[in-house]
């Protein structure tokens, strides 16, 4: 079998289109939510509710996915997943109104959970840590840049054949992922494309069989009793509001708000998302470069760089207070920039802190209450944004992060962090 050069990469290249092609299906609603509270008579807190539905469902089933896929594996546990949100993403098509467009995104929050859990395993397995803050940003670039293109493409099936055709199209995109991840992805032990010498490099950086193999299965009771896991699930907690309130909440404001049609957004929409995945792929090389130039240890250089994109982060604060539409999208590139360099490096830190065999079910679990953040905040978003406005919200936006990376500091004093960077 022939061996393909660097296939780590062309991994990590698969997951990050798989994640692409999640976030344009669950991103379609946000783009699609003025025309639908039109043609659906819905009002934008029974939208908030519709939002809700996705929220509440995927906040149960991440930690559900990440240990289906620790159990099962990435390569069955992922594709059935895939397969799944793209069926229940096709269904939003026919929704008749509010109720029956919540029903079918709560499925889709059951099955679009995966994405993170399964691109964080995926990252454990296939590269060394001192690579892994890289790889992260990577792949968690997609979840951007499926917000970039939803509002292009999701504009363009509105106009041209129906809201319908928007849900149908963005949901069938899925199974393509589906059927390559099923017939590509193997293990690095198992892969026949891989090298003898890009596996033993691998290898190099991770935990001993031995270390793995004494972890036999997830314990949740052992993961959540440590001050590891609940530094990196508070900091999560408060950075999830942010990035679900760019997702579900800024076509409406922008809208609704700052008076643009949705062709003017579709045109000047994705610059916060693009920002994001500049952020989150810089940001994940920060960390190996103040390991190397300024000799910061591995966990060390993840910490310093969230405290980074946190303080870059209360440019949202500023959003509601500046009066051109355009400065606004600029301060939301920003705080979109700063949240996906947030978001890589603590990703990260999951795979530095706990071992491959419980990595997913932590991740996972950090993934759950992170997106009980984002969901109470959505849901404050829908009860007070027509009463006092988007303006006080994003003031509060833009000071989570730094509360989150305070915790964190605190919470991993004293952590034996040895890893230094390598030559």
């Amino acid at each position: 079998m022939k061996h393909i050069k660097g296939l780590r990469w062309w991994i990590i290249a698969l997951v990050c289109f798989g994640t692409i092609l999640n976030y344009i299906s669950r991103n379609s609603l946000g783009v699609l939510a003025d025309t639908l509270k039109h043609d659906l008579a819905f009002s934008t807190k029974e939208y908030s509710y519709v939002v809700a539905a996705f929220q509440v469902a995927y906040t149960i089933m991440q930690p559900v996915c990440g240990y289906i896929i620790d159990f099962l594996g990435l390569k069955i546990g992922f594709a059935l997943f895939a397969a799944a949100w793209s069926v229940v993403g096709m269904l939003h098509g026919f929704a008749t109104g509010w109720i029956s467009l919540a029903f079918f995104r709560g499925l889709l929050g059951l099955t679009e959970a995966v994405a993170i859990p399964a691109g964080v395993k995926a990252v454990s397995e296939w590269f060394p840590k001192q690579e892994r803050s890289v790889a992260v940003g990577y792949f968690n670039a997609g979840t951007s840049m499926g917000a970039v293109i939803a509002p292009v493409l999701v504009a363009w099936l509105l106009y041209k054949h129906g809201w319908q055709s928007a849900f149908i199209a963005t949901g069938a995109l899925g199974f393509i992922f589906a059927g390559l991840w099923f017939f590509f992805y193997r293990a690095p032990k198992d892969h026949p494309n891989l090298s003898d010498t890009e596996r033993a490099y691998i290898l190099s950086g991770q935990e001993s069989i031995a270390e793995s193999q004494a972890h036999a299965k997830p314990s949740v009771r052992a993961i959540v009793s440590t001050r590891r896991f609940w530094g990196i699930a508070i900091t999560r907690f408060l950075a999830e509001p942010a990035w679900q309130t760019f997702n579900f909440w800024i076509p409406l404001y922008f809208i609704s708000v700052r008076g643009m049609n949705l062709k003017e957004f579709a045109i000047f929409g994705w610059m916060p998302f693009f920002a994001a995945d500049m952020g989150g792929i810089l940001g994940g090389y920060l960390s190996p470069f103040l390991m190397k130039h300024f000799k910061f240890k591995l966990v060390s250089s993840r910490i310093a760089g969230i405290a980074t994109g946190a303080l870059l982060m209360t440019s949202v604060g500023f959003v509601g207070y500046v009066e051109s539409p355009y400065v606004a999208i600029a301060l939301f590139c920003i705080g979109g920039f700063s949240h996906q360099m947030i978001s890589g490096l603590v990703n990260t830190m999951t795979t530095d802190v706990f071992n491959t065999r419980e990595v997913g079910t932590a991740n996972g679990l950090t993934g759950m209450i992170s997106w009980i953040g984002g969901l109470s905040f959505s849901l404050l978003i829908g009860q007070l944004a027509e009463s006092i406005g988007y303006t006080p919200l994003f003031a509060a936006l833009g000071m989570f992060d730094v509360v989150g990376a305070t915790i964190l500091f605190l919470l991993y004093r004293g952590y034996k962090d040895s890893s230094v960077a390598r030559n």
